[in-house]
């Protein structure tokens, strides 16, 4: 689909489609913290209701501005959601006594606004249960907002797929620091919002910036068929692991004739892998549960709905909708093992593979969050790895010791980036971009080659269909003008630590062990953890720290550690945990040879130079 088709409003059935229903928005469109910060602000996103500039990709502006549609809307009878106060969708179905939330935003000051938002228009009830789709931090960062530890405790269900707590910990605290600094890149968040800056995420507009909150689920869904009535409602489930998370669900309303798809089916062609980095989720198995799903429930679904963007209405045009989802990530998947069995490698496969005509013309499969490019690219890492199988290729120098021999091959810096000036000229940004690359890793503060890449990433970015892309390419340009953009995001938050179980707390720890500064260290530690009635005995030795349920051994200190020390003690902060009731029986040294030798990761890491 061509720049020149992009439909005019009054011509664009999207448009109908995402204001259908439409109850109210939140006015204003601003959400705080208790201190008065702005965590969310729908309202910088009104500049999506003019024409498309030339900063833009005219597609991208089209997703932008529907993304960009905020409030309360209604699905069908008794079904609700609310967008655009978050990347993702808060969803509401009304039951006999109360409402049961499905999945809870990324925030708890922007779930508790949509919870208001909803109650001011259908009254106030009571959450009956929440269900948790899959494990990605802005579908349960949320979750106190919708509801207490104290109602849960009381027999308020939290129910989530088999396997979600677990997934959720591995991503957001094992790799946390380095995927929510890449996340910076990928969503735009420390750039300006505007026809210069950040769009949208293409998923949605944003990521809100407030507390991120986790419960453990109270009920785990453990196979596909499983049926639960709650307040009233039925739901059947389908399991669908390793497809966009590892541990995610849909679920079928029978009584409503409505689907819900989780992230598996949304208005744009999803990451394999995303920008930011996480395990390569699998395409032939999301093909598969896509179809699985078409099979059980496409013939008595009306309306498709998910967990972000707007719903399909009409049984024909939901069959017609998830089977060209369902065709695909199975054609991306297919075509990809295809073309490397023939002896192609990732980035030519990139290249080479395009969409058939149906799939290319589908507005909810176009890239505006992931696409062909790095998907295929995901796939192939996915059966070969990051090896290509030229032995070139094997043992190449780390790039800013490439850098330096390919810039002095190239004849200097200055002759360098004269060559990337030519290469602008010519409009060939991508071999620009290259070239200074190795610019600005062989002589960083370089200024001139510094800030000839940063014109040509905001060119890239203007140019992009995909918002992580531009996102990416702008977010770039930032950086290497001066602005180190940090991590405005943070996944693992104090209160996902404190939720953590023992065995994930102590691999968190492991995590963070300076290996070369613990090599001479020898400690033995029992712990304790009373809340969770677990006992461990960890060891540090050669630089690995190994914990073992129940253990058996010597031990030179033991550390008692209630739940509200969890936190403070997987960030090496002894005097916190102890304020939170943290007691050490022994010899407190082991424990404190033991944090002196954690290394916290870097939230400012630097990306686009050495």
């Amino acid at each position: 689909m061509s720049s020149e088709q992009i439909p005019t409003d009054s011509a664009d059935p999207g448009i109908a489609a995402a204001e259908r229903g439409f109850v109210a928005a939140l006015t204003p469109g601003v959400v705080h913290d208790e201190d008065g910060v702005v965590v969310w602000d729908s309202d910088s996103f009104a500049f999506t209701a003019d024409d498309a500039p030339e900063t833009v990709h005219p597609s991208l502006w089209r997703q932008s501005k529907l993304t960009a549609k905020q409030g309360l809307f209604e699905v069908a009878e008794g079904i609700y959601q609310v967008r655009g106060l978050e990347i993702s969708n808060l969803t509401l179905i009304e039951g006999d006594t109360g409402v049961v939330v499905v999945d809870t935003l990324q925030s708890v000051e922007v779930s508790a606004a949509a919870m208001r938002l909803y109650r001011e228009h259908r009254g106030d009830r009571p959450v009956v249960a929440v269900i948790l789709t899959h494990c990605h931090a802005d579908h349960f960062g949320g979750i106190k907002g919708v509801v207490t530890q104290e109602q849960v405790d009381a027999g308020v269900p939290v129910i989530a797929p088999a396997g979600f707590f677990e997934a959720a910990v591995s991503e957001n605290v094992y790799a946390g620091t380095a995927m929510a600094r890449r996340a910076t890149y990928m969503y735009g968040s420390g750039i300006p919002r505007g026809p210069l800056g950040a769009v949208s995420t293409g998923n949605g507009p944003a990521l809100s910036t407030g507390t991120i909150s986790l419960m453990a689920p109270t009920v785990d869904i453990t196979r596909t068929g499983e049926e639960l009535t709650i307040d009233g409602v039925r739901f059947v489930f389908q399991l669908t692991p390793n497809t966009e998370a590892p541990a995610e669900m849909h679920f079928y309303l029978p009584d409503h004739r409505a689907l819900c798809m989780a992230e598996n089916a949304t208005h744009t062609m999803h990451n394999i892998l995303t920008i930011r980095g996480a395990v390569v989720r699998d395409a032939h198995e999301w093909a598969r549960y896509l179809t699985e799903a078409i099979e059980l429930f496409a013939d008595r679904t009306d309306v498709v709905f998910a967990t972000h963007h707007w719903p399909t209405w009409g049984s024909e045009r939901v069959r017609e909708y998830l089977s060209l989802q369902r065709d695909l990530y199975a054609y991306l998947h297919d075509q990809t093992l295809r073309l490397m069995n023939l002896g192609h490698t990732g980035p030519e496969i990139a290249e080479e593979l395009q969409l058939p005509p149906a799939l290319r013309e589908a507005w909810h499969v176009r890239g505006y969050y992931g696409s062909v490019s790095h998907n295929v690219k995901a796939i192939y890492q996915r059966y070969l790895g990051w090896y290509d199988g030229n032995p070139a290729r094997l043992w190449p120098h780390p790039p800013e010791a490439a850098a330096t021999r390919y810039v002095a091959l190239m004849g200097g810096a200055d002759t360098v980036v004269a060559a990337a000036r030519a290469a602008c000229e010519e409009g060939d940004l991508r071999w620009a971009a290259q070239i200074l690359d190795h610019v600005v890793f062989a002589e960083p503060h370089h200024a001139e080659g510094r800030e000839l890449l940063a014109d040509v990433f905001e060119r890239l970015g203007f140019q992009a269909e995909n918002a992580t892309w531009r996102n990416a390419y702008l977010s770039g340009a930032a950086e290497l003008r001066g602005r180190n953009l940090g991590t405005p995001t943070r996944g693992a938050s104090a209160d996902a630590l404190n939720a953590l179980a023992p065995d994930l707390l102590l691999d968190a720890v492991a995590i963070q062990v300076d290996g070369p500064a613990a090599w001479d260290l020898d400690l033995a530690i029992g712990w304790r953890f009373p809340d969770h009635g677990a006992a461990f005995r960890t060891t540090l030795r050669n630089g690995v720290f190994t914990p073992v349920r129940d253990g058996v051994g010597e031990v030179r200190a033991t550390v008692t550690v209630p739940r509200a020390a969890l936190g403070a003690l997987a960030t090496g902060d002894l005097a916190a945990a102890t304020m939170a009731g943290l007691l050490i029986e022994g010899d407190g040294a082991e424990l404190a040879s033991l944090l002196g030798v954690l290394q916290a990761g870097d939230p400012a890491f630097t990306i686009v130079e050495p």
